[in-house]
This record gives structure tokens, C-alpha cells and sequence, in this order.
């Protein structure tokens, strides 16, 4: 079995989740087998050898999971971008909107250095709003968005249109 074939197997559906109408891909079912971690983190960061990534920026929560494992196989630092609220030291933040309402996230302003060029991950690519308002961040930090890496996008809700501007490359390992 190849690989987006063995991802897919392990990938759970649950519906109405977090409401009615939508569902949710679940992917920690994928952290219950080690060698297939590795396997997913290799075939990540295979795309993104020659691209020169000084930093991998995860996403709270989902980009955690394969955003640090990412990082470490690419021997660069990582940096979690997190909601309002949730970092201990000064932070550079960004607002944008949601389908109702409005997020704000942020990150640490001494976790990047200006110049680098930084790899935004999320381990789910929907409709692109917050890895598009990550990149902000980066571009706050006077940093570029080298690309942006996923385990999973949902094509059908366009989420790499957000992301155009900011998008030198987008990767994404498995596709709904």
C-alpha cells in the first residue's frame, strides 16, 4: 500500500463535528503508528529540501503534531503560533476573519529572525484563513513565507486561494 493510501486508512470521518454539517477529519489515529509518522514526516520534508527553510511555523493545535517533527527532521527551529492569550512572553499578533466572527493569533517576537524564510504547517488546510493570517505573522517579523506545508487539504473549500499572495509553494501530502 502506498502511502496516501495507508494515511487515508488510518484517517477517521467524524461527523458533526464540531457541528451539524461538518466532517471532521480526524488524524490522531495516524500518531498510534510510530513508523508511519516517520514515513509521513519524511515524505514532508522531502518536498522541502532545496527551499532553504530557516523555521517551521505550526499552527495551533493540529500543526503541532507534525509541524515539530517536521521541524526536527529538517534540523530547524520550530514555532508555535498559538490563539490570543496563550503565549507567556511578548507577542506579535494578527486579527482576521472567520465565517462568524473574528480569530486573532500570535507568536512570540523573538521566535524568528527577520530574513529567514519560513515554512508555515498545518496539519488540515480548510478554507486557508488562518495559515494565510500565519504568514502575516512572519511578514510582521520582517521574515518570508518560504511555503506552506499540509498533511491534509480539503480541496473543495478553496483554502489555496487565501493563501495566493503569500504562497511561494504549497504542499500538501493527502487530498479530500
Amino acid at each position: 500500500m502506498n502511502l496516501v493510501d495507508k494515511v487515508k486508512s488510518k484517517i477517521r470521518d467524524v461527523k458533526d463535528f464540531p457541528k451539524p454539517g461538518i466532517v471532521f477529519k480526524d488524524v490522531t489515529p495516524l500518531l498510534s503508528d510510530p513508523k508511519l509518522c516517520i514515513e509521513i514526516t519524511s515524505a514532508l520534508a522531502d518536498h522541502w529540501q532545496d527551499a532553504q527553510v530557516d523555521a517551521v511555523v505550526g499552527i495551533e493545535s493540529r500543526g503541532f503534531l507534525f509541524g515539530m517533527l517536521l521541524a526536527q527532521s529538517m534540523s530547524v527551529p520550530f514555532v508555535p503560533v498559538r490563539k490570543q492569550g496563550k503565549l507567556p512572553w511578548k507577542t506579535v499578533e494578527f486579527s482576521y476573519a472567520l465565517e462568524y466572527g473574528e480569530a486573532t493569533i500570535e507568536m512570540h517576537t523573538d521566535s524568528i529572525d527577520p530574513n529567514w524564510n519560513v515554512l508555515v504547517h498545518d496539519d488540515l488546510l480548510a478554507t486557508g484563513g488562518t495559515a494565510a493570517a500565519a504568514a502575516q505573522l512572519v511578514n510582521k517579523l520582517s521574515a518570508s513565507v518560504a511555503g506552506f506545508s499540509f498533511l491534509v487539504e480539503l480541496e473543495f473549500l478553496n483554502g489555496k486561494e487565501q493563501l495566493d499572495p503569500h504562497a511561494k509553494d504549497v504542499k500538501s501530502l493527502i487530498y479530500y
